[in-house]
C-alpha cells in the first residue's frame, strides 16, 4: 500500500503559540523563521512522511493498492471519514464504488453486511488499481463523522520543544567549551511522543 497526501493539513502549532513558547513578544521579524521551524518539526512526525505513523492536522490522504481485501487497514490514524473509493476497470478508467458497499470500522474499511467488493480490471500491468481517499487527523471539525478532538497537548508540546531547540541551536554541532560536540535530540520530546507512536 502506498499513501499520498492529497490535501495537506493546516499547521497544528500556531505562530502565536510558538511566539509565546519562545518568548519573542510578537517580534514579526522572527515570524517567517519560526513558521519554517514549526513546519519542519511537524513534518518530521506527521503523516506519511513523518516518523510518528499518525496524522496530526486534518488532511486528505489517498491509499493506493493492487486490489481489495476483506478488511483494509488504513494507516495514519485517527481516521475521520471516507471521501471516496475508486478502482480501475479493464480499460484503465476509474470507477466510483457505491458508498453503500463499504463501512468504516475504526481504522478498517470493509464491506457492509451482505455486500462484496467489485473486481478491478487488469490494465497494462497497472499495480495500483484501488484508490481509497480518506480524511485523517485530529480535528474539531463539525463536518467530520465522527469528529475528533484537537491535537493532543503532548504532541503540540513536543513540536514546540523541537522548534525551541532549532531556534536556539542553528547548527547541528556546538563549539561551546572549546571542543565541537553534537547537539543531542531531546529525550523529553521522545518521551512526549512515545505513547502516540504507531508501529503497525
Amino acid at each position: 500500500m502506498r499513501v499520498i497526501v492529497i490535501n495537506p493539513p493546516a499547521p497544528v502549532v500556531t505562530w502565536e503559540e510558538a511566539d509565546q513558547h519562545l518568548r519573542l513578544e510578537g517580534d514579526e521579524d522572527q515570524r517567517e523563521l519560526v513558521t519554517r521551524l514549526v513546519a519542519a518539526a511537524t513534518g518530521h512526525i506527521d503523516g506519511p512522511d513523518g516518523c510518528l505513523g499518525r496524522a496530526l492536522g486534518l488532511q486528505t490522504l489517498e491509499a493506493r493498492m493492487c486490489g481489495f481485501c476483506d478488511l483494509i487497514r488504513l494507516p495514519y490514524q485517527p481516521i475521520v471519514d471516507i471521501v471516496s473509493v475508486h478502482y480501475l476497470d479493464g480499460t484503465g478508467q476509474p470507477v466510483l464504488v457505491d458508498p453503500d458497499i463499504y463501512e468504516l470500522f475504526g481504522r478498517d474499511l470493509g464491506c457492509a453486511w451482505g455486500k462484496s467488493w467489485p473486481t478491478p480490471g487488469s490494465y497494462r500491468g497497472q499495480a495500483e488499481t484501488v484508490r481509497i481517499r480518506y480524511r485523517a487527523g485530529y480535528a474539531a471539525d463539525p463536518d467530520a463523522s465522527p469528529a475528533e478532538p484537537a491535537v493532543p497537548e503532548p504532541i503540540k508540546q513536543a513540536i514546540l520543544l523541537m522548534v525551541g531547540d532549532m531556534y536556539r541551536f542553528t547548527e547541528t554541532a556546538s563549539d561551546a567549551g572549546g571542543a565541537p560536540t553534537a547537539i543531542p535530540m531531546s529525550t523529553t520530546v521522545e518521551n512526549l511522543l512515545f505513547p502516540f507512536r504507531v508501529y503497525a
